[in-house]
């Protein structure tokens, strides 16, 4: 195919390589080092979103990448601009968002010399980027972003960062469109797996009497929860998933366990404890799943299958390792295992013991018996409105886990929350970015009052750009998970953990434009939500729920999975 060089300016040449790799949306906001950028988004067909903060652009990038599958985009200028990034370039790292972070920089003729508004922000975020770009020449800014979105597309996937000095922006290049994908020597991410070790994990799968598979969020970043639930089904296999995995196996279903993990069903755990199996598909074996690793599964034989060769054995050793992508893998795995006719009564017994798990240990709370609110009362509220259809992000701490624990997600990418970094304020501009990827779904942010204080800013985001995100709060007047925390480990000394009454959530929500609703009564908690769905335009539904109810079952810090309590 033939293509014309176009002069034109080095911030037009970026849009215009945006533009051919599919992007729609940009959340950002303009400052003096990237002002050449917006300039050129003055007459370029991509629509921005202003963020109030520009932490808030970068998880709203990470709730369209997370909801859509497609690259998240951030801008942000220079010095503070690019470094209030940093957290959520850390979160999109942590749990594997493709997300394109592009920074300004100060002019080249000042770097080094503590400019205005200088940061090293390639330095400062070298160890949370999957890869980063300092451009040196104007005609690299192109080929820097297709190589950014490839990167960030690929393998595993996770954060670039492309940082522009401004007067290489403005300079005049000559722009050529990329043809085909950009060919980037020494990075050739793995795929197709060993169909040896395949051959070896269908084997030991077809011989255990005990086993457990364990799925994690790269199945939902690998677009394989088709694959991984074919997997699963093609013999009676307990399920299990972690937090960022939610959704990859269907909730309820006979073969699912619940959620494993520090704040996971007794019943998954307990599995996990006495595997004489584990497949691990897209997980890494975190600290939040083995709590102390050194008693962790101490009877079960691992297989990992991951895209990330260095998470392999990492912290759990592996018996059979394999190496690729789980879109590709799991088919084979599921045919070889089809070929072996595995016994299905060798897990008779296995299924019995689950079964009593199940039967002693489900997940419950005691509600009360006047009107006060339950958060479990409010989570199961919100499943019953939404009848399960919805996408739902969510801040961190305890309304996080309890989302978990009694909404049934039952596919992928309905269920958005920060796992790996634990970000509190990440819900709300998530939930700006998923709308925008989604307009025609519904959006809810579960919020905690603790959280939610720190991103209010972005309720004007909304209200501007008419992004009619709901948000439910979950107001207990506390950082819940702390306070629990301080509860249980800390004798109860409690220190800056109690939010009190302010803000008056209802008066801020319509003070940016948004309707506010309050709720404080459990019989109310459906016709509530009912409203708010119902409502054009965004909605906080403040929830006054039971300040100190605490969340189990749970794992306590260096216990092991046999020592929940709760």
């Amino acid at each position: 195919m033939f293509y014309t060089r176009l002069p034109m300016r080095a911030a037009d040449a970026l849009c215009e390589a945006l533009k051919a790799e599919g992007v729609e949306h940009v959340f950002g906001i303009p400052g003096g080092a990237n002002l050449p950028t917006y300039d050129a988004l003055y007459d370029a067909e991509l629509i921005h979103i202003q963020a109030r903060h520009e932490q808030g652009a970068g998880h709203a990038a990470e709730g369209y990448a997370k909801a859509s599958g497609r690259v998240g985009v951030a801008f942000a200028t220079s010095g503070p601009g690019a470094t209030n990034l940093v957290t959520a370039i850390a979160d999109a790292m942590m749990d594997s968002v493709p997300t394109v972070f592009i920074t300004g920089q100060v002019r080249t003729d000042l770097i080094g010399t503590d400019g205005f508004q200088e940061a090293d922000v390639t330095g400062i975020t070298m160890p949370v980027v999957k890869h980063s770009f300092l451009v040196t020449d104007p005609r690299q800014i192109p080929t820097y972003i297709h190589q950014a979105f490839h990167i960030a597309s690929t393998g595993r996937p996770g954060p670039v960062l492309v940082d522009v000095p401004q007067d290489l922006s403005r300079a005049d290049i000559e722009y050529e469109p990329a043809a085909g994908a950009p060919h980037l020597p020494g990075y050739k991410p793995p795929s197709e797996g060993n169909i040896k070790q395949i051959r070896l994990a269908a084997k030991a799968l077809a011989n255990a009497r005990r086993p457990v598979i364990y799925g994690g969020g790269g199945i939902v970043n690998a677009n394989a929860s088709q694959e991984f639930r074919d997997f699963c089904l093609s013999d009676r296999l307990p399920v299990t998933l972690t937090v960022m995995g939610l959704g990859a196996f269907p909730a309820p279903h006979e073969q699912w366990l619940g959620m494993l993990g520090m704040h996971g069903t007794r019943t998954a755990n307990y599995a996990m404890d006495n595997a004489d199996l584990i497949v691990a598909v897209g997980a890494r074996f975190d600290d939040r799943i083995t709590r102390k690793l050194a008693e962790f599964a101490p009877r079960a034989k691992f297989v990992h299958i991951d895209i990330d060769p260095a998470e392999i054995s990492k912290n759990v050793p592996a018996h059979i390792p394999i190496v690729g992508d789980a879109g590709d893998v799991l088919p084979k795995l599921t045919s070889e295992y089809g070929r072996l006719n595995a016994d299905p009564a060798r897990l008779e017994e296995w299924w019995k013991q689950i079964g009593a798990w199940q039967e002693e240990y489900p997940l419950g709370y005691e509600d009360s018996e006047d009107s006060e609110i339950k958060p479990q009362r409010m989570i199961e509220a919100l499943y019953k409105v939404t009848e399960g259809d919805a996408i739902i992000t969510s801040d961190v701490g305890q309304h996080q886990m309890w989302c978990a624990q009694y909404y049934n997600f039952s596919s992928p990418r309905r269920w958005i929350n920060s796992g790996g970094l634990g970000t509190m304020g990440f819900g709300l501009p998530a939930a700006i970015g998923a709308k925008v990827a989604k307009p025609d779904d519904t959006v809810v942010c579960l919020a905690g009052d603790g959280s939610l204080i720190m991103v209010c800013q972005e309720f004007a985001t909304a209200a501007v750009h008419d992004i009619p995100v709901k948000v439910f709060l979950m107001n207990n007047g506390y950082m819940g998970m702390v306070r629990q925390w301080q509860e249980l480990f800390w004798d109860g000394r409690y220190k800056s953990v109690e939010m009190g009454d302010s803000p008056d959530w209802v008066k801020l929500a319509e003070a940016f434009g948004w309707t506010g609703m309050r709720c404080t009564d459990k019989n109310e908690v459906e016709d509530a939500m009912q409203t708010a769905l119902q409502t054009d335009g965004p909605v906080l539904l403040d929830v006054q729920v039971t300040k100190t109810e605490n969340c189990f079952p749970m794992i306590p810090a260096g216990a092991a999975a046999r020592d929940m309590v709760g």
